[in-house]
């Protein structure tokens, strides 16, 4: 038997690799993946080139709707990490002395603040408060209470705690029936705000669906009728009417469950089980969600990969009971996700914890104990750094008579990569000031 480790450092490794990927707002990849694809066509090596940009592109951005991406894991990673932590500050707690009721205080506390910074860093860019929560901080304040709620309970209690809050949350979205007279106002508001915009209204914005899982709709599903009630409630400078990504305030309560999950890990990392044990827990775990999410969704398996003519044969039979959403957070992907997360972490565990190798990750731990700092910095500062890198640039340019060709840097506008080396500098300032912070022993806590 092992003894229960005080902190994870696999952990923190985890959190900070999570953190940097959300602050690199995917170095631009997605941005830049249709310029090389235009300046490389018709080369006899560009096709590889162009595939590798656009896998690149593909990762570090959302999926549309239905499926996921690298980039799409980001969230339910976070959230899964805070019921990791939740038994090992439980613990740390109880050592220094705090009683249940002080602890469940204090977890009040934590929720109300999350929200309340939530809302806050939505508002960084608004003339006004903007009442929104579907912000990760305001979600996981939401949530957060409940979850301490379940904390100490055992292994099976928590995994039927999920399942009932998501086969109730699949039920009620299944079967909730959508007004008409404000589903068409909804849609009209829509077309209207891309007229304004002198877009188009994209393809299947808000039909993606159709029969039972119709419900799970871009704009025209449960979630989000309730957010043209409570939203309103709230002083807003206009009506609203709808998420432009489709994200919704009750997408909170499915990811209890994703914060269910992390605890069970928490619990298992805390226990007194081997490392091997432990190590195979996590995978086990993992295995599980992939099949009950993939048993309840076809469409998410990898069948990319295989002919075109079986591809076509497997979509004939295909299915899906519930569909994965990342942007209403669907039952089926609170569980897919979760699967992700498991592995995630059993393969930090192993390199950092059993193996030992703690030297290489320091880089991803120094913001990982620091996560809240570089999340308020990545939305607050970030933009704030790039401009003015770019000014620091312009004006190198203007004495030295050069012209770097970096676009947005300078008036050249030439090289097509400048927009990854931008978020990449944007990236290594931000990671720059963890470090500082780090050894300066400066940590955000709430």
């Amino acid at each position: 038997m092992n003894k229960a480790p005080k902190r994870l450092m696999s952990l923190d490794a985890y959190r900070g690799f999570v953190m940097l990927a959300m602050a690199s707002s995917g170095l631009a990849f997605a941005k830049v993946a249709p310029l090389v694809r235009n300046e490389h066509s018709g080369e006899s090596w560009g096709s590889a080139w162009t595939f590798l940009w656009d896998t690149l592109a593909y990762q570090f951005d959302h999926v549309q709707w239905t499926g996921c991406s690298f980039w799409d894991l980001i969230q339910p990673s976070f959230m899964f990490m805070v019921g990791v932590a939740l038994p090992f500050s439980m613990q740390r707690r109880v050592d220094e002395g705090e009683n249940p009721a002080r602890q469940f205080l204090h977890a009040i506390y934590r929720a109300c603040v999350l929200i309340a910074m939530g809302v806050l860093l939505s508002s960084s860019t608004a003339k006004g408060i903007n009442f929104t929560f579907v912000n990760v901080l305001s979600q996981i304040g939401l949530g957060y209470v409940f979850l301490f709620l379940l904390s100490g309970r055992s292994l099976k209690a928590l995994a039927l705690s999920a399942a009932v809050i998501l086969i109730g949350y699949g039920a009620w979205f299944t079967y909730q029936p959508i007004n008409p007279v404000e589903a068409t106002q909804t849609q009209l508001q829509i077309v209207k705000s891309y007229a304004e915009k002198a877009k188009p209204v994209p393809p299947y914005e808000w039909s993606q669906f159709r029969g039972h899982a119709a419900h799970w709709n871009k704009h025209m599903n449960a979630a989000a009728q309730v957010d043209r009630t409570l939203l309103n409630k709230f002083p807003r400078p206009q009506t609203f009417w709808f998420n432009e990504g489709g994200y919704q305030t009750l997408n909170f309560i499915p990811s209890i469950a994703t914060m269910i999950f992390g605890l069970m890990a928490g619990v298992v990392l805390r226990s007194d089980r081997s490392d091997r044990d432990r190590l195979k827990w996590l995978i086990k775990a993992g295995f599980v969600c992939f099949f009950l999410s993939m048993a309840a969704d076809t469409t998410i398996w990898p069948t990319q990969w295989l002919p075109l003519d079986l591809q076509e044969q497997f979509y004939e039979h295909s299915w899906s009971l519930c569909p994965a959403v990342k942007r209403i957070w669907s039952p089926t992907w609170a569980v897919f996700s979760a699967g992700w997360a498991f592995w995630m972490l059993a393969g930090f565990y192993w390199f950092v914890d059993i193996k030992g190798w703690q030297k290489p990750v320091f880089p991803l731990a120094v913001v990982g104990i620091n996560s809240i700092a570089m999340y308020c910095m990545s939305q607050l500062f970030r933009g704030w750094i790039g401009d003015a890198f770019k000014t620091l640039c312009r004006t190198v340019d203007q004495i030295a008579g050069w012209s770097f060709g970096l676009s947005g840097w300078t008036d050249a506008d030439r090289w097509v990569y400048a927009p990854v080396l931008d978020n990449f500098i944007r990236l290594c300032i931000l990671w720059g000031i963890c470090v500082v912070l780090y050894r300066k022993r400066l940590f955000l806590r709430i």
